[in-house]
């Protein structure tokens, strides 16, 4: 008979051949499913490396694509901390990247950069921080479903942004294509060794959440909330206070990374400018366990399939789905090996039942 029993915490040791042993399965089960379709594995994962980091312009792209994630992910550690699961990171994103917008079309192209750019990230964080702040003031206030409540945030703000597109931000220059108008130069964040300075500011968010978490009263409070409500009302914390102030964070970091790929990226606001990064974020902070140094190397990891598989694409004429399904392999063991870490697995024998005979 097949028992689950919850673990004990493993050594890290234990943790890590656990982990390692999942990404080596991931590896081979991709492998074969590649044979099987007729590609040359070993030539198919060569070229997604080779496209991630084999040259320098490749280096900068799979930068690009990290920046997002760490910062993200960062807001979305926060949350998860104290087991607010926030998975409106998409909208929060869109909600940051049209207060960005907001400051960018309005405030005069002859501020200085430095002002310009300030002004945008602060009301981006505000705007992140406030969409955020509407489903945490209803599960402190009346304990509603943050699940279901931040998904359902998400299609608000996509739908609103997509509404200023196609409305009444349309550009009438555009000559009917739904575009908003083209920031100015000085709204446009400056590029450091080939990257935007996004990178320096998701190195600058690393440290700085790994701080508040671990060396803050604020952040040992949203740990203990997270592990134990019970416990956090006997030692007299402000839970209500505690689960605003966290989203507030984790919403306002999440409005920042907005700003980032409406200033750096897109240079304008569109519908499309979260790429699903609010989405994929839940998935590299849940890999990284919580931890704001293994996001960085986790979201960098992911950023590099992501731009691998794009390079994959390109190369050798391999379809998307491809691409997508090794990410989708890999990520179904990796996630999978969470369980075993959980849980052990163990098999029992079934107690045999005897069959007395009554007299």
């Amino acid at each position: 008979m097949l028992k689950v029993n919850k673990r004990a915490e493993l050594p890290k040791n234990r943790e890590s051949i656990i982990r390692i042993g999942a990404i080596l399965c991931s590896i081979i089960c991709a492998g074969l499913v590649l044979a099987i379709m007729g590609f040359n594995p070993v030539q198919i994962f060569r070229e997604i490396m080779l496209g991630a980091f084999g040259t320098q312009m490749r280096m900068q792209q799979t930068a690009v694509k990290a920046i997002p994630l760490i910062v993200t992910s960062l807001g979305i550690l926060v949350a998860f901390k104290m087991k607010f699961w926030n998975i409106g990171g998409e909208g929060q994103i869109m909600m940051g990247a049209f207060g960005a917008a907001l400051v960018a079309l309005n405030l005069p192209n002859t501020l200085p950069m430095p002002i310009m750019l300030l002004c945008m990230a602060v009301v981006a964080i505000l705007f992140g921080g406030i969409w955020a702040f509407i489903p945490a003031y209803f599960k402190a206030k009346f304990n509603t479903n943050e699940t279901i409540f931040t998904l359902m945030m998400n299609y608000i703000a996509i739908k609103w942004v997509t509404y200023l597109q196609f409305g009444p931000w349309k550009d009438p220059a555009s000559q009917g294509f739904p575009r908003i108008a083209t920031f100015s130069e000085n709204a446009v964040l400056p590029k450091l060794f080939g990257v935007h300075i996004g990178w320096v500011i998701a190195l600058i968010l690393v440290v700085l959440i790994y701080i508040f978490i671990n060396h803050t009263k604020k952040g040992y409070e949203i740990t203990v909330v997270g592990e134990s409500l019970e416990t956090a009302r006997y030692a007299g914390m402000n839970i209500k206070s505690i689960i605003i102030s966290a989203m507030l964070i984790s919403g306002g970091l999440c409005g920042l990374t907005g700003m980032i790929q409406a200033s750096a990226i897109e240079k304008t606001l569109t519908a499309n400018i979260s790429n699903n990064y609010g989405f994929t974020a839940i998935i590299t902070t849940w890999l990284s366990r919580l931890s704001a140094p293994v996001i960085l190397a986790v979201c960098i990891i992911f950023a590099g399939l992501l731009q691998g598989g794009a390079y994959l694409q390109i190369a050798m004429q391999v379809p998307a789905s491809v691409a997508d399904m090794i990410q989708g392999i890999i990520l179904f063991f990796v996630l999978g090996s969470e369980f075993f870490l959980q849980y052990k697995v163990s098999f029992t024998k079934s107690e045999k039942t005897t069959i007395k005979e009554v007299a």
